[in-house]
Order: structure tokens, then C-alpha cells, then sequence
């Protein structure tokens, strides 16, 4: 049975739902409260996935209504949000690097994922604010020294859109960069619509696109990326602990905002970014003033 996994309603009392075809094609809602309070690591270790399935063969989850509620991010607030910077050629070269040998790694705060559908802040002195479509991994079991990428395999639970949004001039300057400092924003990781199983879908295979006020900016495949996403399960389990519910952001494809080729993000435009099979991602950005960003994510866009 095709599933998706979402999580709907205002920022902070979102409830979990699950999207599933009738016989006829038709997608309906279910609640998940018969199994969770939310989708979060807890609900994927528990084998939370087989769960819902089991549950839905046996007509024991209730049918909702999604209409007019706000889509937040498939995922509760992950632990870990760890990225993969420069996994394909092309984005590398653009970028000015050579590309790596071996995976480059770096942290996003937790705090920084949101809705799909959220209006998004560019902050107050920004100037280079960019988009990064990328292919998110969703883990669902901890996942450490892993022997093989077979074992890799059975520690990812599904997968999602990203956007990583990036501040270049907070990003780059200097003799080493402030990686850190330039991808840390308030509302930078936009995520889903959806969570996808990983046995629904072959994510060495997916297209993605950004378009910007309707013009197509990045438009590549996952079969195009250095390290596809089983190799960097297994190489981050190398180094550090993954646990359920972390999400990993595998790199942006050739065509962002970096390369000299297009203006930057600026008030009122409208990104889109869609991974194939893993539904589509709208944000229209505004100006952030210094004032007001404590309430920024109180009144967010609906579905």
C-alpha cells in the first residue's frame, strides 16, 4: 500500500496523518493518533511505518479531513539535522571547488526546519540569500560503525524534499569560510510536504527542480550525485551516532544563485522546489526585521 506521512496544523500543534490511495487511486487522510502523538524517532524505531500499514490493511485508523490545515514539516523537530555540502560535479564546479574525495560534512540546528509551505524570512542584513533543492534522508534506526551500505539500507526510514537555504556571505568569506554562520537562519530548512517510505521509491533515481518566480533554475538527478545516499548513511555512521528521527541532506544539484548565473532571493519571490515522488514545496520570501523575528512561524502560509 502507497503511503506518505505528514503532519498538519498550526507551528507547534501539528498531528500526524497518514496519505494512502483507495482502491480507486484515491488519496485520503488518516489520523495517527491510534499509534503516536507524532512523527518523530520514537514513532520510526518502533517500527512505526509497518505499524501504519498493518493498521490501515485493518481499517483501525480514522478518516480525517486535511482541508484548509497548514503543512508542517514531516518530521518533528529532528535531533540531528546533518548536511552533505558539494555531492554533485556540477554544483562543485560552479561553487569554485574541486570536487571531494570524500563526503564534506556539516550541521544545521534543529531549529531551523519548517513547513514547506511557510512564508520565509530572509534575514535583516542578508544580500546573497540562496535555495539548495536537495534530497533529504530520514533515519529510522540508529545507525553507527556500520559495516556495509547494506546495513546503511536498513537504517533509513524514507525520504523527504529540502530546501537549504544559505547566506553566501556569511557562508564564505575568509581564508576558511563560516559554514556555520551562513546556513543557520531562522526557517532555513524547509522540509517536506511528505516523509515517503524508502521502500516506495529509488532514491538514486529522482529528479529535482527549483524554479524561481516560475523560472527553472535547477533541474537534475539524484543518479548525478557523488556520493549517492546509501555510501553517506554508511560514512557519517563512521563518525558520529545517527539516531531516528535525524535527517540528512545529501547536496544541491548546479543552478543556484552562487554561480553568477541569477540574482539572489529577494522580498516577494516565489521558490518552488520539488523532488520526484516526494511532492513539491512552495515559499514566498520577505524581508525579516531584527523587531519582529520572535514571531516569525505564528502566522504561516495554509495548505
Amino acid at each position: 500500500m502507497n503511503m506518505k506521512f505528514a503532519r498538519l496544523g498550526t507551528a507547534g500543534n501539528e498531528k500526524p496523518v497518514v496519505i494512502a490511495q483507495d482502491a480507486n487511486g484515491t488519496e485520503k487522510y488518516f489520523s495517527l493518533d491510534p499509534l503516536t502523538k507524532d512523527i518523530n524517532g520514537e514513532f520510526l524505531a518502533t517500527d512505526g511505518i509497518a505499524r501504519t500499514r498493518e493498521a490501515l490493511a485493518a481499517g483501525n485508523l480514522p478518516g480525517i479531513s486535511a482541508e484548509g490545515l497548514r503543512i508542517g514539516s514531516p518530521i518533528a523537530r529532528p535531533g540531528n539535522v546533518v548536511c552533505i555540502g558539494l555531492n554533485y560535479t556540477a554544483h562543485a564546479a560552479e561553487s569554485g571547488a574541486t570536487p571531494p574525495e570524500s563526503p564534506v560534512v556539516f550541521l544545521k540546528p534543529s531549529n531551523t526546519v519548517s513547513g514547506p509551505f511557510d512564508a520565509a524570512p530572509i534575514p535583516p542584513s542578508s544580500e546573497k540569500y540562496d535555495w539548495e533543492v536537495e534530497l533529504g534522508i530520514v533515519i529510522g534506526r540508529e545507525a553507527s560503525y556500520l559495516s556495509s551500505t547494506d546495513e546503511a539500507a536498513d537504517c533509513i526510514a524514507g525520504y523527504v524534499v529540502a530546501n537549504d537555504l544559505s547566506e553566501r556571505d556569511y557562508q564564505l568569506p575568509g581564508a576558511a569560510g563560516q559554514w556555520t554562520k551562513g546556513k543557520s537562519l531562522l526557517q532555513s530548512t524547509p522540509l517536506g510536504p511528505w516523509l515517503v517510505p524508502a521502500d516506495e521509491l529509488d532514491a538514486g533515481h529522482l529528479a529535482l527542480r527549483t524554479w524561481v518566480n516560475g523560472e527553472i533554475r535547477q533541474s537534475s538527478d539524484t543518479s548525478d550525485m557523488i556520493f549517492d545516499a546509501l555510501t553517506v548513511v554508511h560514512h557519517l555512521s563512521q563518525y558520529m551516532v545517527l539516531e531516528p528521527g535525524d535527517v540528512i541532506l545529501t547536496g544541491t544539484p548546479e543552478g543556484v544563485a552562487l554561480s553568477g548565473r541569477f540574482p539572489y532571493i529577494q522580498p516577494g519571490d516565489v521558490v518552488e522546489l520539488e523532488v520526484e515522488g516526494l511532492g513539491r514545496q512552495r515559499q514566498e520570501f520577505y524581508r525579516a526585521h531584527a523587531a519582529s523575528l520572535a514571531s516569525v512561524g505564528t502566522d504561516e502560509a495554509t495548505r
